[in-house]
């Protein structure tokens, strides 16, 4: 360093950095700034000060965890792409419809292995419609329910070292103070344990403290994600012939048939049992990507044609120009009290409405002879020109391309064969998972289970940033001898403690910290410390590596301390306090656990 602090930075490296790791864990706690910006900012700071050379700064990026975590990101949103989730999570709310007590212990149990091999946000995404409306099947709130399943997938997550993002980094950290990596399911014996621990609290005092809240408004508006819309049989559908009990159709959860039209009658009762034919029209309520999907098969004509509707027939060839479009119906616009089949935008367009959606509940009776409201949503395929037009339409608002994407289930075979993979050539041939992981997104990739664009979507920029962020401040801190000063102060009080209390006093940190900022920072910096403190005391670093990976994992007292807790904090109508209160039980319950299992298998 050159400029005139250098003696003194020199000097004081150790206590400046100690000085530094104070402020980023305030900042962390105190949310001024989002927690990349903190990250980001922390590590460049290191660099500034020269603890950090631009040299070693690079290395960073070097680092497999962060590559491992973008690339499971990318096999996660394929399963999701080809509907693989969609068609699990079906199968399960099928069943509950039988056996709803039952399917709610199927759907834990299907959230909980989930999560030990892709990530959990997209199972608990998946996983929170299905939650709500088998709730209401038996007659119990969503804040019963979508805690708990936060929790699961979170335990779940613990199993394997690919299960969270944090396993994997702190994998990379480890490997990078010269340990040995981790295996594929070396630490799933303590998941195990932890998981019975903390499934078991939430079935016996769950009850007594999850709150018991409904929904302001809860059963107005049930539907209102889904879009009325119909269906045409086409004369050289494979489906002619089929009772619509047998078909794929009745299989899908994002679709319900409520009633067959067939010439002037109007099938509305034991649906399951009628026998399809041509020209049959099925009035559905389906999502936004189902409707997508029915546009692009060769079974159905969907929706209202517009004079050029031929772009957007079902086959796919003729849908790749199609853009998929939502609006809203303004207020002022004269079609307003008028069927949807009679708006002059279907004469005019070369479009077709495949669907018209309604706050607080499903329009009728069929879609086109549902009368238009002001605010009803239409779900559009149009052409560019069409799409353009759409846009400048004054009677229509909130013109957007619409966030839906048909679902691509001729690939979901390769996405799961591919994940599985993934996931067994770790395990079993000892392979760099870094290594799987990438061949798996080129495998997705190339045979287009998901298009590179929604593959880059699927990765979440601000958790790699923040690693990356956190990796450069990690590595500053042990160049400027803080971590060495931390170890050398906290020895003396450890010295002499058991293997056992050292776990627990490792573990109570690490989970204290995560619950008041993110668990990924949390992960770096606890990683080195733990490693410096082994050498010092003579021990081996790898229990206490373990105990990081569950006590910055196992973060249940707050909404804010994992990803998972804050959807759901948002999905039903709780209070930050909801989860302290069943939380804070949960997290010293799952510690005690963690802890004599990893004492006992380790």
């Amino acid at each position: 360093m050159s400029h005139p602090l250098a003696p003194i930075l020199a000097q004081h490296s150790a206590v400046i950095g100690l000085f530094l790791l104070a402020v980023l864990l305030t900042a962390f706690a105190t949310e001024r700034l989002p927690p990349v910006v903190i990250a980001l900012v922390a590590g460049v700071l290191m660099m500034v000060l020269g603890f950090l050379p631009p040299s070693e700064l690079l290395q960073v990026f070097s680092n497999t965890a962060p590559v491992t975590i973008g690339a499971m990101f990318v096999l996660s949103g394929a399963l999701l792409r080809t509907g693989v989730l969609e068609e699990i999570s079906g199968w399960v709310l099928r069943r509950s419809m039988r056996r709803p007590r039952l399917a709610m212990a199927e759907i834990g149990a299907g959230a909980f292995a989930a999560s030990a091999v892709m990530n959990n946000t997209p199972v608990v995404i998946v996983m929170i419609p299905i939650i709500k409306r088998l709730g209401r099947v038996i007659g119990t709130s969503a804040t019963r329910l979508l805690i708990p399943l936060s929790y699961v997938t979170i335990l779940g997550g613990t199993l394997t070292l690919i299960g969270t993002s944090t396993n994997l980094l702190v994998n990379g950290v480890a490997q990078e103070q010269g340990l040995p990596g981790f295996g594929m399911f070396e630490i799933t014996g303590v998941g195990l344990i932890t998981a019975v621990a903390g499934i078991g609290f939430l079935g016996l005092v769950g009850p007594w403290l999850l709150p018991d809240r409904e929904e302001p408004g809860a059963g107005e508006h049930g539907e209102s994600d889904n879009y009325l819309s119909h269906l045409v049989l086409l004369a050289d559908s494979r489906l002619v012939g089929q009772v619509l009990e047998e078909t794929g159709l009745s299989r899908r959860q994002g679709v319900q048939v409520i009633a067959i039209r067939r010439g002037q009658t109007t099938l509305r009762k034991q649906l399951g049992e009628v026998e399809l034919q041509a020209g049959d029209q099925l009035v559905v309520s389906a999502s936004p990507a189902e409707l997508a999907s029915l546009a692009e098969e060769q079974d159905f004509r969907v929706g209202l044609t517009g004079i050029g509707g031929g772009i957007v027939t079902a086959g796919p060839e003729r849908a790749e120009d199609a853009r998929l479009v939502e609006a809203v119906v303004s207020p002022s616009h004269p079609v307003i009290g008028r069927r949807l089949a009679d708006i002059p935008m279907l004469s005019r367009l070369r479009v077709r409405v495949l669907g018209l959606s309604r706050p607080r509940h499903l329009p009728g009776p069929d879609l086109a002879n549902a009368r238009v409201r002001a605010a009803d949503r239409l779900l559009i395929a149009a052409g560019e020109d069409a799409a353009i037009a759409l846009a400048s339409n004054i009677g229509l608002a909130q013109v957007a391309e619409a966030p839906a994407r048909a679902f691509k289930r001729q690939k979901a075979p390769i996405a799961a064969a591919v994940l599985a993979l993934v996931v067994l050539g770790s395990a079993l041939l000892n392979l760099p998972i870094e290594a799987l992981a990438l061949v798996g997104v080129a495998v997705v990739l190339i045979t287009r289970c998901i298009e590179p664009e929604e593959a880059w979507s699927t990765i979440d920029g601000n958790t790699l940033v923040l690693i990356f962020g956190m990796l450069a401040f990690g590595t500053g801190l042990q160049a400027a001898g803080t971590v060495q000063l931390i170890v050398d102060f906290i020895r003396p009080a450890l010295t002499h403690a058991s293997p056992l209390v050292l776990l627990f006093a490792i573990y109570a940190l690490t989970s204290a910290l995560t619950e008041t900022v993110t668990n990924n920072a949390v992960a770096v910096i606890m990683t080195p410390l733990v490693i410096g403190l082994s050498e010092a005391m003579g021990t081996d670093p790898r229990p206490l590596i373990v105990a990081i990976m569950f006590g910055a994992s196992a973060s249940f007292a707050t909404p804010i301390g994992y990803q998972t807790n804050t959807l759901v904090y948002g999905a039903a109508n709780y209070r930050f306090t909801d989860f302290i209160k069943v939380g804070l039980p949960m997290n010293i319950v799952v510690g005690i656990a963690a802890c004599f299992a990893i004492n006992w298998l380790f």
